[in-house]
């Protein structure tokens, strides 16, 4: 269904929905936006979708692309998309097509398989205990951030031991990470981008000189192994190091923010729900379920963009070449057509999402994720009986990447 829209109307909505207390509960903004229609025009140009079925069609049909470095150019000097943050994502995993994306995307093989998530088990499982019992500790004088103790530390000890990271950079790399996502944000600012940029370029940096310092000295490293495969890939030694460069920066950002705001979300959705919280913690086999219900209920992701490959149609909408489409992700996944009762968090709902995205861009580290969030719901329902929280979270004023700011929890 598509109506006639007020551009107006679209732009109140999206000024509200990016404010703290519009981040602390979209979903009446995700339904007064659905109430417009499955297609909406984007007051900035091209179309915002609403629909489960659509996105989902969007996100599998190759006919859609993503905005790569030749799109980007295409849209001129003097837009965001040229400032240096945005053309580093474009050259990443994400921000590729094929067939470079599909060479790429083969040099990684399954980064995470059975294989080599059961050697990252141990390790999560570790971390987790280690991180709770630095819970338990801060709770016996009261109030503790769930967030910056636990849901900020895991996914970085996580990649860090992965990648052979020294700890001492795991606070570096946190905040260099969360200026770095404003260039993927829906409509940042000036001020946005510039901290971005200014965060790409120490990234740049930090990784350039690693993938240097594993290919002086390699070891038993996904660095060491992908510096090996592009050396076969490439001819040229300078390419195949920004290749490896790309890869290392493209998984920590992945690894970072998301999943950080995965854990929190899954604590703070729990805490809001306490009679399922103790029913959850009666029925352990069914925390994997219920990740999935977080994921859907309030997706790490809540916009991914794609661009038209060719003139084409949209649920009878003419989308012209090259012109953009944002998938509303996280309207999407509280949409009625597709779910029963959608505004409802249930741990019991056997729920399905586009939180991961779809087609050949599906993220690589959904295993990983779910890995890490199932443990640590393991770790709080058994070692926590009493959590709740303190007072309401904060929110960081953004529309497409989710951050609970604080998440402030007590024990009683």
């Amino acid at each position: 269904m598509v109506t006639s829209v007020d551009r107006r109307s679209v732009i109140r909505l999206f000024s509200r929905l990016r404010t703290p207390d519009g981040q602390a509960n979209p979903l009446p903004h995700y339904a007064e936006l659905r109430a417009m229609g499955d297609i909406v025009p984007a007051p900035w140009g091209g179309h915002l979708v609403t629909s489960f079925g659509l996105c989902d069609h969007v996100l599998r049909n190759r006919s859609w692309l993503v905005p790569d470095s030749g799109w980007r150019a295409r849209q001129g000097a003097a837009t965001r998309w040229m400032a240096p943050s945005s053309q580093q994502m474009a050259s990443t995993l994400p921000g590729l097509n094929p067939p470079h994306h599909t060479r790429a995307r083969r040099s990684v093989g399954n980064m995470f398989d059975r294989k080599c998530l059961d050697t990252i088990k141990d390790s999560v499982e570790r971390n987790t205990e280690e991180l709770l019992d630095r819970l338990a500790e801060r709770l016996k004088n009261g109030e503790a951030d769930f967030g910056s103790l636990v849901s900020e530390e895991l996914p970085v000890m996580t990649i860090g031991e992965w990648l052979g990271l020294p700890p001492a950079d795991y606070p570096l790399l946190r905040s260099l990470t969360h200026d770095q996502v404003f260039a993927q944000e829906l409509l940042p600012s000036a001020s946005q981008l510039a901290q971005s940029d200014a965060a790409t370029r120490t990234l740049r940096e930090y990784f350039i000189a690693l993938v240097r310092q594993r290919r002086r000295a390699p070891g038993n490293d996904p660095i060491s192994s992908w510096i090996r495969t592009w050396d076969e890939l490439e001819p040229h030694q300078d390419a195949a190091d920004e290749a490896v460069y790309r890869l290392a920066l493209f998984v920590v950002l992945a690894a970072l923010e998301t999943t950080s705001n995965l854990l929190s979300t899954a604590v703070w959705l729990l805490a809001e729900h306490p009679w399922q919280m103790g029913w959850l913690r009666a029925h352990p086999e069914c925390i994997p379920a219920a990740v999935e219900e977080v994921l859907r209920y309030d997706s790490p992701t809540h916009v991914v963009s794609r661009i038209a490959g060719e003139d084409t149609t949209l649920a009878g909408i003419p989308v012209e070449k090259d012109q953009m489409v944002h998938l509303m992700v996280g309207v999407a996944n509280h949409d009625p057509a597709h779910h029963i009762d959608p505004a409802l968090f249930d741990v019991r709902r056997k729920a399905t999402h586009l939180s991961f995205s779809g087609g050949i861009h599906y993220c690589l580290g959904a295993a990983l994720a779910r890995l890490e969030a199932t443990t640590l719901l393991t770790g709080v329902l058994r070692r926590f009986p009493a959590l709740r929280l303190s007072r309401t979270p904060d929110w960081a004023p953004r529309v497409a990447f989710r951050r609970l700011m604080t998440l402030p929890v007590v024990e009683s």
